[in-house]
């Protein structure tokens, strides 16, 4: 008996967090990318701290880059030992391979945040990050689903070729630009030196381009993974 969508979604992303915790590929880079970009801009901005759209620009520069390397290798596995095939032979569809590995990224991209956000406000944020918590949370939240929806379409993409390192961030990067510049513009007022109130257009554009990718994901994930 094939099992529910669910069921196969969730079996799929826990075969991916196994993997990532035995393998421990792409999580402890893309952490020491974040990290490392940090210690560079405090140095090259040659400023003590950061605030406002300064603060906002750099950190999305550096969540968007840290992402790509756990988006790069979110099908080198499956595509290299036969795991995609086997997954199809059981049964799971296409969208639903797609769905876990963008649920799989989602985890990855909190993972990198809990280590960015602190270090972020410790070593470069002026104001503090407390009161504005809860909004930057949301921001966040509607990020992270756009980001790990496109990283996971570029990745199965990529899977269908040899330089896979190179197609994701062409596909990725003006792909991401809308979200990029709608995080940032979100962000700004909260990183400010007095913070402002988080503007409900800047919401509902990260809410529309989500829904836009998941309905392209949904349309084309069944034809890239059976390529």
């Amino acid at each position: 008996m094939t099992a529910r969508p669910r069921d196969q979604l969730r079996a799929l992303v826990a075969k991916d967090v196994r993997l990532e915790l035995r393998s421990a590929e792409a999580l402890p880079a893309a952490l020491l990318f974040a990290l490392a970009a940090i210690v560079v801009i405090h140095f090259a901005f040659q400023r003590d701290t950061l605030a406002g759209p300064l603060a906002a620009g750099a950190f999305w520069v550096t969540l968007l880059f840290a992402a790509f390397l756990p988006v790069t290798r979110a099908f080198v596995v499956d595509s290299e030992q036969g795991g995609i095939d086997a997954v199809r032979l059981a049964g799971v569809d296409g969208t639903t391979v797609v769905a876990a590995k963008a649920a799989s990224l989602v985890l990855a991209l909190v993972a990198v945040e809990t280590v960015l956000v602190p270090a972020f406000a410790l070593l470069l944020l002026g104001p503090s990050l407390w009161p504005v918590l809860v909004p930057l949370l949301a921001v966040l939240a509607l990020a992270n689903v756009g980001i790990a929806v496109v990283g996971a379409l570029a990745a199965a993409l990529a899977a269908l070729s040899r330089l896979r390192e190179l197609i994701v961030p062409i596909l990725m990067l003006p792909l991401s630009v809308p979200l990029v510049i709608g995080a940032a513009e979100a962000t700004a007022p909260l990183f400010s030196q007095t913070p402002g109130d988080l503007e409900l257009r800047w919401l509902l554009l990260l809410g529309l381009y989500d829904v836009l990718f998941v309905a392209v994901a949904v349309g084309v994930a069944d034809h890239l993974i059976d390529e």
